[in-house]
């Protein structure tokens, strides 16, 4: 029996989508002179893909792990994570205005702050923290350049 139709719609279109990404690579070659060819991520990923749809919809039914007494879920949840699809969706938007830096610091603050419901200064040294990090691994380490403010940072 069916308990949540919505996982289980969800999982069918991430299988089905799993399976054009399969049909895809399939045609690409799998392995290059030099190392994994232009076919290998996308099989893998495709792969992933519906192993994860199989268990969205092994989840969406009655033999899955039984779900709250009510069965109602809660609105405040939800609301909660579309808070954080937008703050991500602003946080994108402002990239190219404040730099990688200064809008993931300011998501970081807001996710914590906000949805996490911690103090502002725990807020602030995690975004610090994190910034810091993706700074010296992705600018320092890997050479890789990410969006910078008119500013220079």
């Amino acid at each position: 029996m069916i308990r949540d139709k919505g996982n289980l719609i969800a999982g069918a279109c991430l299988a089905a989508f799993g399976i054009y990404v399969i049909s895809v690579a399939a045609k690409l070659s799998y392995v290059a002179d030099v190392g994994p060819g232009p076919g290998f991520f996308p099989l893998w990923l495709g792969i992933g893909l519906v192993l994860l749809a199989v268990c969205l919809i092994f989840a969406s039914t009655d033999f899955a792990s039984a779900m709250a007494a009510s069965g109602s879920r809660s609105w405040e949840g939800s609301g909660r994570a579309l808070a954080g699809w937008l703050a991500l969706i602003a946080a994108i938007f402002l990239l190219g205005r404040l730099g990688f830096g200064l809008s993931f610091f300011l998501l970081t603050i807001f996710l914590v702050v906000a949805l996490d419901r911690r103090p502002a200064l725990l807020a602030a040294g995690v975004a610090v923290a994190l910034s810091g990090a993706f700074y010296l691994i992705f600018v320092l380490a890997l050479d890789v350049s990410l969006p910078k403010a008119p500013w220079g940072f």
